[in-house]
């Protein structure tokens, strides 16, 4: 008799089993991956969402009531301080107020703008760039009275060209450069960007607290009708200056205003939201 080898029976349970474990692992991880991507598609569609274009507002922006003060194309809501028009001098050149420079400082060009509203308590946004050797600024809680130049009655979000401009080296420690309080409190640290790139300048007003940010720091924070602000006043060249050390009036509120003092200066996505 002819004995045949046993042959063993192999277990296939565990290989089975291996191959169920591996399959539901592999399975498990294409959901993973598929729940991450959809996650980075809605907040990629997020990010878009809330990303502005040029001299527009977020769908974020509106809900947090942000309002457009200019919108690229026309001068809208926007004259001439003292005046009832839009005046010459300025133009829309690529999406931007321009203000066009005269070469004769303050004594030419079309003179300093205001918005048609007043502001109270408010975070004012905008960017700006500067010639060379060009001089701006911002003014905020501004009163329009007659025979007075806005700046008797406005603080100042200084504009310059730091490196060309004399007044980058007048004042006192740099009060005069970009992002100061014109002449009373230097912007520190001082990050103003090179002439023809874009800076972004911000201005709180909140309850007489006054905070100037340039390209995304805070650079200034002082405290309007304060002791300390009225002693700040008395030491400076404002001194006789009753309606800037009493700015915004009674009511603690005013215009917002672009100045021309003569130079080159492109202004846009100008944006504010009431506080």
């Amino acid at each position: 008799m002819t004995y045949l080898p046993k042959i063993k029976k192999k277990n296939i349970a565990l290989p089975l089993l291996l191959l169920g474990a591996i399959f539901t692992s592999c399975k498990d991880q294409k959901e993973e991956n598929k729940d991450q991507d959809n996650a980075q598609i809605e907040a990629n569609s997020e990010e878009l969402e809330d990303e502005a274009g040029l001299n527009e507002l977020s769908a974020k922006e509106k809900e947090e009531g942000w309002e457009l003060l200019f919108d690229g194309e026309s001068t809208d809501g926007w004259r001439g301080y003292g005046k009832d028009s839009f005046p010459k001098g300025w133009v829309i050149e690529d999406g931007a107020l321009k203000v066009q420079g005269s070469g004769a400082g303050e004594a030419g060009g079309g003179g300093d703008i205001i918005y048609k509203e007043e502001f109270k308590d408010f975070e004012l946004s905008l960017e700006w760039k500067v010639s060379e050797g060009g001089n701006s600024g911002i003014f905020y809680l501004a009163e329009e009275i007659d025979g007075e130049p806005i700046y008797t009655s406005a603080p100042e979000f200084q504009i310059l060209d730091n490196e060309k401009h004399p007044d980058a080296r007048l004042g006192k420690n740099g009060n005069r450069q970009s992002a100061s309080l014109y002449d009373l409190i230097p912007a520190e640290p001082q990050n103003a960007k090179p002439v023809g790139e874009w800076n972004k300048a911000s201005i709180i007003v909140y309850r007489g607290t006054v905070v100037h940010s340039q390209n995304g720091e805070n650079v200034v924070e002082y405290h309007l009708w304060t002791d300390k602000w009225k002693e700040m006043v008395a030491d400076s060249k404002f001194k006789d200056w009753e309606n800037f050390l009493n700015a915004g009036g009674e009511d603690k509120q005013g215009y917002i205003g672009l100045q021309d003092h003569g130079d080159d200066v492109w202004f846009r996505n100008i944006k504010i939201k009431k506080l």
